[in-house]
């Protein structure tokens, strides 16, 4: 929980007046540490991501410069897959109908993961609006997973989510990862992609599997590049 109001500010691409007002509003996740005022990175992406607020490149630096490469969106999703008319009438069934189907190591605990995926909820929905929503634990203590995965749900019937915008949710991106650092990777590049209207395209038409991840592929490669120094390259 390092970041403060100026680093918030440039992630955001706001000033730090806007971040002030959000705080007086108590709109933004913010914690007072010592008398200061700092952010958590997921967090901070997790809230930006369900508003549609448009984050710099700068959110995309920590994971590519931590050393180890990490996998992209399309290889996230080749592991986890994408599941058509998933059943559920509700937040739970449909939560429970996704950790089922999931491709998950034996050794993982459904029905300890379904809990967490249900108590992520009663934070605050997931549900990001136009029918869209990421369930995933805030912190990966889910054991036994060794790589990062997305699983692509369409829903058989919409659900109330507790979108922000209201509309009921019928595409779920689950997303179960083995670190804090894959978390916040896959987290904001799937903020980036879904800001593509060609990916947004192929979603709202329930395409095939094989066009969803040709598209998603062309759409992760427009991300950001970053030079050694960790600075955006034009791209």
């Amino acid at each position: 929980m390092q970041l403060s109001v100026k680093d918030a500010a440039k992630l955001l691409n706001v000033s730090e007046k806007t971040v002030y007002r959000w705080i007086k509003q108590e709109v933004i996740p913010v914690y007072r540490v010592n008398e200061q005022l700092r952010f958590n990175r997921a967090e901070l992406l997790e809230w930006a991501t369900s508003r549609r607020i448009q984050i710099s490149p700068d959110i995309f630096r920590e994971a590519e410069t931590a050393g180890t490469p990490l996998p992209g969106l399309a290889e996230a999703l080749k592991a986890g897959g994408v599941a058509y008319r998933v059943g559920g009438t509700d937040k739970p069934s449909v939560l429970r109908a996704i950790v089922d189907l999931m491709n998950l190591p034996e050794e993982v605990d459904r029905e300890f993961l379904f809990q967490v995926l249900l108590a992520r909820e009663t934070l605050g929905s997931t549900g990001i609006g136009e029918g869209i929503a990421i369930p995933h634990v805030r912190n990966p203590i889910v054991l036994h997973v060794s790589k990062p995965t997305i699983t692509l749900c369409f829903l058989d019937h919409p659900i109330d989510f507790g979108a922000l915008d209201g509309q009921p949710v019928n595409i779920l991106f689950a997303m179960v990862s083995p670190t804090v650092r894959a978390h916040l990777h896959l987290l904001s590049h799937l903020a980036f992609v879904l800001q593509n209207p060609e990916f947004k395209a192929v979603l709202k038409q329930q395409a095939a599997r094989d066009e969803i991840m040709a598209t998603l592929t062309r759409t992760e490669a427009t991300l950001p590049a970053l030079q050694p120094s960790g600075e955006p390259q034009s791209v």
